[in-house]
């Protein structure tokens, strides 16, 4: 039987503005350091792969951050992963569970799940990741066009606020 390639949908242009602008963004944040924001790259913990919607991890990665075969960036190199919700029932539930309980087991100091699903739009940043959980120990939750700041590493005080999600959402 022949092989073939599988390409998943990556979701919706409202999804692909907020992680662009928020990427665009972190980079203007860290543009005087040796950090940087990064789309479309493979994050690698325990032979699972990830591909989030930003991540910010050093600019060129260190030789022993990055796989044996060039495929991906290891967790452990990766400060700040980013995840915008996709629609869709399998979308929602991969991002906003089992997605976070990965980053979390594989030790991302920061998750920020961007939720236009959640309510009227949302940001959760989760932080102090317990492995052996497989969750994270803080979170800290704000509605769209509020700002909240990255609380700490290479992006500590970048703020995620209504220039990336838009502003407050009223009641519909």
């Amino acid at each position: 039987m022949e092989g073939f390639i599988e390409v998943s949908p990556t979701g919706c242009y409202a999804r692909s503005r907020i992680a662009n602008k928020l990427r665009r963004s972190a980079d203007r944040y860290l543009a005087d350091g040796p950090y940087a924001g990064h789309q479309d790259t493979d994050v690698i913990h325990d032979r699972k792969v990830w591909i989030p919607d930003v991540i910010i991890a050093l600019e060129d990665a260190e030789a022993q951050d990055v796989t044996e075969q060039g495929v991906g960036i290891r967790a452990t190199a990766v400060d700040v992963v980013v995840e915008v919700v996709s629609p869709g029932h399998n979308s929602v539930t991969r991002d906003r569970v089992r997605k976070r309980r990965a980053y979390a087991r594989a030790g991302i100091p920061v998750y920020v799940l961007v939720d236009d699903l959640d309510l009227r739009g949302t940001v959760t940043v989760f932080t102090s990741p317990v492995a052996e959980k497989a969750d994270y120990a803080a979170e800290t939750r704000v509605p769209h066009g509020t700002d909240i700041a990255i609380p700490e590493g290479p992006a500590k005080g970048f703020v995620i606020g209504e220039s990336i999600t838009g502003p407050p959402r009223g009641d519909s």
